[in-house]
């Protein structure tokens, strides 16, 4: 257990959902997590969280295996057919044929229980740093397209696009994103706030004022999926 003393979690930390149904573990583990400035999510089944990652959408999932009805492996199988998000399992089972079947479901990581809170830590900061870093450079570039966050600038062709920040935000959310389809839901969650009580049509307005201040590229878009909400789409050919 960590004696660090506790200290405010940025708004921007990573956000570690933890899925486990020993209401001790789950709370071991996020003290320990907030400790190092991690937000912590939690879910008690694999439904919550299968529906927690399509929501809240945490950079890192800690994925017990021993859970009734829907177990780990179950969960990750299902988990893996709409997301790639980086999952260690957690298990009390030591076999080597568990920890292969794991990793071949999709895994990015294993550990055993028990476990050392500086181990845990030590494997979530490895598998967050093989993660793309386009979050850190704050800056993306496409076919004419560039898309900062460190200045706020939008430039199309080399030239200047004028935009509000949240339109800036919303297009550079859904690039930073290329291929992922986002629900109007989730937008308004990762770009307005979860402290947000506006209506979801208030994607749609941003996302049509942007297509009219880019106009249309074969090479990118912002494509609408009907009936789930926008993705930022990239051509293969471009």
């Amino acid at each position: 257990m960590s004696s660090k003393p506790p200290r405010a979690i940025p708004r921007d930390a990573k956000r570690i959902l933890v899925v486990d149904d020993e209401p001790r573990m789950i709370g071991f583990i996020r003290m320990n997590l907030e400790l190092e400035g991690y937000q912590v999510l939690e879910a008690h089944t694999g439904v919550q969280a299968l529906e927690t990652i399509r929501t809240q959408l945490p950079d890192l999932v800690l994925l017990d295996v021993m859970m009734p009805t829907l177990d780990g492996f179950e969960t990750l199988r299902m988990l893996r057919e709409f997301s790639s998000i980086p999952v260690i399992m957690l298990t009390a089972k030591g076999e080597e044929d568990d920890k292969v079947y794991g990793l071949e479901l999709g895994a990015d990581d294993y550990m055993p229980k028990p476990f050392d809170a500086k181990e845990l830590l030590a494997r979530i900061k490895a598998v967050l740093r093989r993660l793309p870093s386009v979050e850190a450079e704050r800056k993306l570039a496409f076919d004419g397209l560039t898309v900062s966050l460190e200045n706020y600038a939008v430039t199309l062709d080399g030239k200047p696009v004028e935009m509000p920040p949240k339109e800036i935000e919303l297009l550079y959310f859904l690039a930073a994103h290329e291929g992922k389809v986002f629900t109007r839901e989730q937008l308004l969650e990762q770009v307005w706030g979860f402290d947000f009580f506006g209506d979801s049509r208030t994607v749609d307005v941003h996302v049509k004022r942007i297509r009219e201040k880019l106009g249309e590229r074969a090479a990118w878009q912002i494509k609408t999926v009907w009936g789930v909400g926008y993705k930022f789409e990239v051509s293969q050919e471009a």
